[in-house]
């Protein structure tokens, strides 16, 4: 039995990766993850953290090395927890994002999809138009850069390899500036000191915004700062100051103050234009969240009739690129400020079609529901923790035609596409898409189509009584089958009125809720069938 315990050395040989981009090796069952490893490659592990059948390790002899193995293009690769992929090739990140994508899909989904190639960055360096640096004063000296890996030690990062050079620049003068003028970092211990993160924005037109977040409701010197930015970077257009006077993690504070210039740039995007405030929501990879969206509005399959839902639409950037092919477009999401950035960018791009709503994703989508909006498609693009558990059933009994689903985490994407599958919609297409190169993390973009009630695994029974029944309230089968096909363009089958009616004590005739036969296998209403059923029932008071 080997020894299993803290510190201990093993040879162990790397078969996979995880999640987070480690490697995954086995000790006689037992699972060892080991950052900065390759599958195929062998090495001489120490356990640095022993639970009961699961340790984490770190590599000290690479025995055998892998042929996809690079000297990484980062001094500080594997100290900073920015990213994961750094010391193989791009072509081996891309293999490992496909297998954690369709072994997600396989084994937590249950899905049997043919999944394509992932859709990789043809640069993918100096991509990220959103940069956040934290700001501490160490034992060091003053240090502006990125943590540690599960740390808020902060590294002091000169440069690196992701962000554009504008924000290089532009942390290199305020790091000068805060030494010249003695302004002190933020100390999270203490809640004491000004300076907790520098925020820089960039665009496509090579112009930035940067944002100071201070433990305070102002910033000494600012003439001075303004001057050494501008100095350092010709393409700031304007300094905005962040106020955060709580003791919390979330980096920005609820109040803004524009110090100099302007408090927004603008982006283009799938031929629009965005304006972007510090606090709004955008893709920080540009070239790829254009495929991304492509991807996505060719999934939705639009020929310009449709109604569409975008819930979790954020300012509107996938709702505009959907109006584009869209009967009308109906966005939902639950921050305030957003959704008035979606109006803007509407009315800014001259988009008409498109209505915006805020409010949580499954309450919007129930309030539709409710009022009879039947959306042919149903885009959602949830954060990373994937839809709320009632959500699934919500957009099923809407009844729509197709669903797409934009994932940034493959694990809550399959276990939602399993939730929807039990709900009467299967996945039929899958394509990732590497929006954050070098880094562990990727983007999936999933269509579910309603399933047809006849399946090789299943008789379904469809039969009409032999005669017109009257009912309380004068509905007959015809005429609630007629009222759900007018109102929610769904076909019923008698038998599903009958268990609904049968459901809610309205029983005429037993055979009408009864196989034909012993041996036929009889289906249960799906769930967005019997919400039609039971509003037609409704309607006609019934029930």
């Amino acid at each position: 039995m080997a020894d299993w315990k803290k510190n201990s050395l093993h040879d162990l040989h790397i078969d996979s990766y995880t999640a987070q981009g480690f490697g995954l090796a086995r000790l006689e069952g037992r699972v060892v993850f080991i950052p900065g490893t390759i599958r195929g490659e062998d090495w001489t592990v120490q356990l640095l953290k022993v639970q009961k059948n699961i340790a984490w390790g770190r590599g000290v002899k690479l025995l055998t090395p892998s042929p996809a193995r690079v000297e990484p293009d980062c001094p500080i690769s594997g100290k900073c927890g920015g990213c994961q992929y750094r010391h193989m090739t791009y072509e081996e990140e891309l293999s490992a994002k496909w297998d954690r994508v369709n072994d997600a899909l396989r084994r937590l989904g249950g899905l049997d999809l043919e999944l394509p190639p992932v859709l990789g960055a043809e640069d993918p360096l100096r991509y990220r138009n959103k940069v956040q640096l934290p700001v501490a004063q160490g034992k060091n000296g003053l240090s502006i850069g990125y943590f540690r890996p599960r740390s808020h030690d902060v590294l002091d990062v000169e440069d690196c390899p992701l962000q554009p050079l504008a924000v290089t620049r532009l942390r290199e003068a305020f790091k000068a500036w805060m030494e010249q003028w003695s302004v002190p970092a933020y100390d999270e211990g203490t809640c004491q000191g000004l300076i907790r993160h520098l925020y820089v924005r960039t665009n496509q037109a090579g112009q930035s915004l940067c944002c100071v977040v201070a433990n305070g409701k102002k910033l000494p010197q600012v003439p001075e700062l303004v001057d050494a930015l501008r100095a350092a970077e010709p393409g700031l257009i304007g300094l905005v100051l962040n106020v955060n006077q709580a003791d919390t993690n979330v980096i920005l504070g609820p109040e803004y103050r524009t110090l100099w210039g302007q408090d927004f740039l603008e982006e283009t995007l799938c031929g629009m234009t965005f304006r972007l405030s510090v606090p709004s929501f955008f893709q920080i990879n540009w070239a790829q969240t254009q495929r991304l969206y492509a991807q996505a509005v060719d999934f939705a399959a639009l020929t310009g009739q449709e109604t569409v839902l975008d819930l979790y639409c954020g300012i509107g950037t996938i709702s505009l690129a959907l109006a584009q092919k869209a009967g009308q477009v109906i966005g939902a999401e639950i921050v305030p400020q957003a959704i008035e950035d979606a109006k803007a960018n509407a009315e800014r791009n001259k988009v008409e079609n498109t209505r915006f709503f805020c409010g949580d994703a499954g309450a919007v989508a129930a309030q539709l529901a409710q009022e009879g909006v039947r959306p042919q498609v149903i885009c959602v693009d949830p954060p990373r923790k994937g839809l709320a558990p009632e959500v699934p059933a919500i957009l099923a009994s809407m009844a729509p035609e197709r669903i797409v689903y934009v994932s940034c985490d493959p694990a809550t994407l399959a276990r939602d596409a399993k939730r929807l599958e039990e709900l009467g919609y299967r996945a039929v297409k899958v394509q990732a898409v590497d929006l954050f190169p070098r880094t562990a993390h990727v983007e999936t973009v999933v269509l579910l189509g309603r399933k047809f009630e006849k399946s090789r695994d299943h008789v379904y029974l469809d039969y009409e009584p032999s005669a017109e029944i009257d009912l309380p309230g004068g509905a007959t089968y015809s005429e609630i089958k007629q009222w759900i096909q007018a109102e929610y363009d769904l076909k019923v089958s008698s038998l599903y009125v009958a268990q609904v009616k049968q459901k809610h004590g309205i029983v005429e005739r037993e055979c009408y809720n009864k196989p034909k036969s012993e041996n036929a296998k009889q289906p249960k209403c799906p769930p967005e069938k019997e919400a039609a059923i039971e509003a037609a029932l409704k309607h006609f008071k019934m029930i």
